[in-house]
């Protein structure tokens, strides 16, 4: 005999859905203004209601969303709204991932809506459907629940999910949502009839004026913040020519409207425009062709992952295979994306021209490594605090000179839905969940990118920026100006003045002469250094040159036909390896002097 059964969830799943998914209140925040992103609105009104001086929670206390979205029609609100994981925008993306406004539709889980619990227990939701009069309102209560749904009004119960009443109530005419002017920040503009408003009372958690302060950095840099990144749908401002985002948002408290500092957003656009180092724009991943493609400085540049200076990178060996074999086997499974990195000295020197002072660096340091999907923001990565790339973590445990530190980059990476489709976001919207391997494929490429840029560009800038320095000791003769210096204090003693001057021609011998031994040591140190940076680099190449070569002969004794494309493809590389060596040993022969080159007054010696 058999029977059949059904889940019954508690509705203590509410709580693990809203409450205990979700990080804090501002990822929670984040996730409702997300949902009126995809429902097209222009903008999203979030109200902090009754208050206190500090943004102390009160009993009158409510928080208040409000849109100009498409709104909810009734079928939605039954059929969807109230059943968690439902795949009507999984199903829609399917047909047709793009609203009517060209916006990438984010949501997919049908768990979003759950969030509204991490901020309150009762939930009014009134929404006004496109083009209807009709205006619905749904109504939930659980204020005289426990979090855990195990007690009511203090008495035990065992609630099921399915036990949870929602109240649905329909108005022929529209009593909230309706045409009108409305304030909207600095702004008064015309209100659509359209859209969604929820209501959020007997308030969990914590306020205070830094927390509202975070929530609003968090929406500014829903979309990009990166000037050559425009905005999804955004204008080009007439006078800057920066994107200008067509999703606004504006928070009040009761009836004002609250400014927040934002001149660190346009510092950093300063800093990104003036001080770095390094701009890599315009950057991408290319996975058929398992390249990077970027403008380094406004100069373009392709570097392949078969290319010696990635393969000889000791991080690549280690995430791809000491030869490479993992690439080889299967490739990179990540899909192609874009980037753009920001590359800051941090050193003290008030002369150099990318000198930061403690605000600038302030400044950086709020911001790291951005990740985008179709120009939304990806959680939390870019967070101060979240080092998503492990470049902390390696610098810290292995070896601090494989990557610049975090502080000093900023940047975006930005992905697509349709390109890379198996990098998808975890349930609780704290990164992207381990799938196959494209995420960990997606990581080790940047990660193998951002070395190389510490190995080499980097690494000659700090060079060139270490002899620069040296040849300003000489050129400024600090040693002579003192000299100088005490000449004029030593008066009318003839003898002293006689010995003085003898000392002080004696010292400029001595230090024209030593200045010739100094540039010869100097030039010697650069050759050694040079040359053992390359013997390592060559020597590593050289020892995947006589393992391909041995499979080669190998291959060469065993009965049968060779296959050409193996061949071919071997010494391709081969071709590759030998053409490095040659650069790299071009490169040493121009450390050398020349023998024709001659001092001036030893011609013809």
């Amino acid at each position: 005999m058999s029977e059949t059964l059904n889940f019954k969830p508690y509705a203590r799943l509410l709580t693990m859905l809203g409450d205990q998914l979700i990080k804090n209140e501002r990822i929670a925040l984040v996730e409702i203004i997300k949902n009126a992103y995809d429902a097209d609105a222009s903008w999203v009104k979030v109200t902090f209601s009754g208050f206190g001086p500090k943004f102390e929670i009160g009993d009158n206390s409510a928080i208040i969303i409000e849109d100009d979205g498409t709104g909810m029609t009734k079928q939605v609100l039954t059929e969807h709204w109230i059943s968690p994981a439902t795949p009507i925008k999984r199903i829609a993306k399917e047909k047709n991932d793009t609203t009517p406004k060209g916006r990438k539709i984010q949501g997919e889980k049908g768990i979003g809506r759950f969030a509204i619990l991490k901020l309150g227990k009762t939930i009014s939701l009134v929404t006004r459907p496109a083009g209807q009069q009709q205006e619905y309102t749904l109504e939930l209560d659980l204020s005289a629940y426990d979090d855990d749904f195990l007690t009511h009004n203090g008495k035990a119960t065992q609630l099921l999910l399915k036990d949870i009443d929602l109240t649905l109530s329909t108005s022929p005419r529209a009593r909230v949502i309706f045409a009108g002017e409305m304030e909207l920040g600095a702004r008064r503009i015309q209100r659509l009839p359209q859209g969604t408003r929820i209501t959020i009372t007997h308030l969990t958690g914590a306020w205070t004026q830094k927390r509202v302060e975070g929530v609003y950095e968090d929406l500014i840099r829903l979309q990009s913040i990166f000037d050559e990144v425009a905005a999804s749908g955004g204008k080009k401002d007439a006078e800057t020519g920066e994107s200008t985002p067509d999703f606004d948002v504006a928070i009040y408290k009761d009836e004002t409207f609250q400014t927040f500092p934002t001149e660190y957003l346009a510092t950093l656009r300063q800093l990104i425009r003036d001080k770095p180092v390094f701009k890599i724009t315009e950057g991408s991943y290319d996975q058929p062709r398992q390249a990077f493609k970027f403008h380094l400085n406004g100069k373009a540049n392709v570097l392949s992952l078969n290319d010696p200076e990635i393969t000889t990178l000791k991080i690549f060996r280690d995430l791809f295979g000491e030869h490479g074999e993992i690439l080889a086997t299967r490739g990179t499974k990540c899909g192609s994306f874009a980037f753009g990195f920001y590359v800051f000295d941090f050193n003290r020197d008030p002369n150099s021209k990318y000198y930061l002072d403690k605000d600038d660096r302030k400044v950086l340091k709020a911001h790291r490594i951005y990740l985008y999907r179709d120009n939304i923001r990806v959680y939390p990565y870019g967070d101060p605090d979240d080092d998503w790339l492990q470049i902390d973590a390696y610098r810290g445990t292995i070896s601090a000179g494989w990557f610049l530190s975090n502080d000093q980059v900023v940047g975006h990476v930005d992905i697509t839905q349709k390109g890379n489709p198996a990098l998808r976001d975890k349930t609780n919207r704290e990164g992207l969940i381990d799938i196959g391997n494209a995420t960990a494929d997606f990581i080790h490429l940047l990660q193998v990118f951002l070395a190389w840029v510490r190995k080499a560009p980097y690494a000659r800038y700090l060079a060139k920026l270490k002899q620069n320095k040296d040849v300003d000791i000489v050129k400024k003769q600090q040693v002579q100006a003192s000299l100088d210096a005490l000449e004029e204090k030593i008066g009318d003693n003839k003898a002293v003045k006689a010995a003085f001057s003898e000392a002080s021609k004696l010292y400029r011998l001595e230090r024209s002469f030593l200045i010739q031994r100094a540039e010869t040591t100097e030039s010697l140190a650069g050759v050694g250094l040079s040359v053992e940076t390359a013997a390592h680099d060559i020597m590593a190449v050289m020892h995947r040159g006589l393992v391909a070569l041995d499979a080669l002969i190998s291959e060469t004794q065993k009965p049968g036909t060779l296959a050409k494309e193996f061949v071919n493809r071997e010494l391709i590389s081969l071709r590759g390896m030998f053409s490095f060596v040659e650069a790299q040993l071009k490169d040493i022969q121009l450390l050398f002097k020349s023998t024709k080159q001659r001092r001036k007054g030893y011609a013809g010696l």
